[in-house]
């Protein structure tokens, strides 16, 4: 059976549209009531604003199989044991049968900041993922197949994240792929990085400016860290599951408390 990729294109404009358009209604609300955040805090405070993309993984989820699974999307049930800590909270957790299909994380960051917030998005990938797999490894999910892992993070397309950054190193050199790399080529570098050190099943990066609330329209950095390498691995490991836990006839459900 083909794989079914949702029409995840146009989908992805959608969920670029309401990124942005989430934010703005959010900032103009704090101000119209007095109470607004400094900054860029302002557009992130509603917390809604990458469901336009949660709203994709599911419909890649529903298009390829598993009709019993379980998605969570929930609060209070997305969080995992971990080994270095006790919980992990996710953005999208899939459950069959009592064993973990996959588990996905949605990140986002804009501007004018970009070097600090970097930093902590790296660490908090590579960080969960450790904790994660040595977890796994520890069987906390019970003895399992190995489930899918992913990261899939949104950029502002700006000239703060595009531009050539110094790095200060006085010790040892920089790795040379790095120097003077962009805040963009490094959000590359870590997905292509994450995914061949088997961190990650897989993970992607889009980028998109404010002015694509109107058009949806974004930009991939490379075939690697694409949105449509991210989707059909996705499917891939949906339809392998469905072929090994048995396809079922019922709708899949979208869990709730």
């Amino acid at each position: 059976m083909a794989l079914n990729l949702v029409d995840y294109e146009q989908k992805a404009r959608e969920a670029v549209k309401i990124f942005w358009g989430s934010r703005e209604a959010a900032r103009q609300k704090q101000i119209e009531s007095g109470k607004a955040d400094q900054g860029e805090r302002a557009g992130v405070t509603a917390g809604k604003n990458m469901h336009g993309f949660l709203a994709l993984v599911l419909d890649i989820v529903k298009a390829n199989g598993l009709a019993h699974a379980k998605v969570y999307q929930n609060r209070a049930m997305l969080t995992l044991p971990g080994y270095f800590r006790p919980t992990k909270l996710w953005d999208l957790l899939v459950i069959h049968k009592k064993e973990l299909i996959a588990a996905i994380e949605l990140k986002s960051q804009v501007g004018p900041s970009f070097g600090n917030n970097f930093n902590n998005r790296a660490e908090e990938a590579i960080g969960t993922a450790h904790d994660f797999w040595t977890a796994f490894r520890e069987e906390s999910f019970g003895k399992q197949p190995r489930p899918f892992v992913g990261w899939l993070m949104m950029v502002e397309d700006a000239p703060e994240s595009r531009k050539s950054v110094r790095n200060a190193s006085p010790h040892f050199p920089v790795s040379k792929e790095l120097q003077e790399a962009s805040y963009l080529k490094r959000y590359d570098l870590l997905c292509q990085r994450l995914v061949q050190e088997q961190l990650y099943t897989t993970a992607a990066v889009i980028a998109a400016k404010r002015s694509a609330v109107d058009t949806g329209h974004f930009m991939e950095l490379s075939s690697m860290t694409g949105l449509r390498t991210f989707v059909t691995a996705l499917a891939g490991h949906i339809a392998a599951e469905t072929a090994r836990l048995g396809d079922e006839s019922t709708p899949l459900s979208t869990a709730t408390p």
